[in-house]
């Protein structure tokens, strides 16, 4: 996995190091962020907070004053269109009496255990809660899956995720710019906000895992 993992890593520092002039960069960078955050937020299996991120370390290292902004506008847009869209494929579902494909797959990413976490902090902090399922690794699709079951109105729901993509674009442009400050070459920021990504990604996961793991071998025999 280590292997695996440096070879990747090794591979995105070659792509970046052979990055064209900056007007290429935003002919195909910016349409390219848009897509892949939009494909992200329908079929959650692109790591889209590491495409922001990435993006965001470019923008830091341009000579273009509104690079960043456009980044954040753009993965907002994008992230809050992918929301929706997924959401009212949801809703069809769930008014169908045969349900869904796109209803299905919601249901087979979220662990009834996450599900059952998110439909009581919906019931008890609303729609805010959505800023937060933005922002926790994994936490999106069970709350917009209990928002679906408590049948939220689309209006409702869309109340909600604005400021939830806000968010999310912020705080992952900030990790961007966090590592584009940190390292003079693009490709080296690049890399470290990745890597950062993945790790914030990946961490509740293994935390997960490890209280399991421990709570299991402390129970009594």
């Amino acid at each position: 996995m280590r292997t695996q993992l440096a070879e990747a890593l090794g591979q995105l520092s070659e792509l970046v190091q052979q990055l064209p002039p900056e007007s290429t960069q935003q002919a195909v960078g910016y349409p390219s962020l848009f897509l892949l955050v939009v494909l992200g937020a329908l079929v959650p299996v692109v790591p889209t907070g590491a495409v922001v991120s990435s993006a965001a370390v470019v923008a830091f290292h341009q000579m273009a004053p509104l690079a960043l902004l456009y980044v954040f506008l753009l993965a907002s847009a994008a992230a809050f269109l992918g929301d929706v869209t997924l959401y009212w494929l949801g809703r069809r579902g769930v008014r169908s009496r045969n349900g869904s494909r796109w209803l299905a797959a919601l249901r087979r990413r979220a662990a009834p255990d996450r599900l059952e976490q998110a439909q009581r902090k919906l019931d008890e902090h609303g729609v805010t809660v959505l800023v937060l399922s933005r922002l926790v690794p994994a936490g999106r699709i069970p709350v917009m899956l209990a928002c679906l079951l408590a049948r939220m109105p689309l209006r409702r729901f869309v109340r909600g995720d604005v400021p939830a993509c806000l968010a999310w674009a912020a705080t992952y442009g900030l990790i961007g710019i966090v590592g584009g400050s940190l390292f003079a070459e693009p490709w080296q920021g690049v890399v470290a906000a990745v890597v950062l990504t993945l790790v914030i990604s990946g961490a509740p996961a293994v935390w997960r895992r490890l209280r399991t793991a421990y709570g299991s071998d402390s129970r009594p025999a």
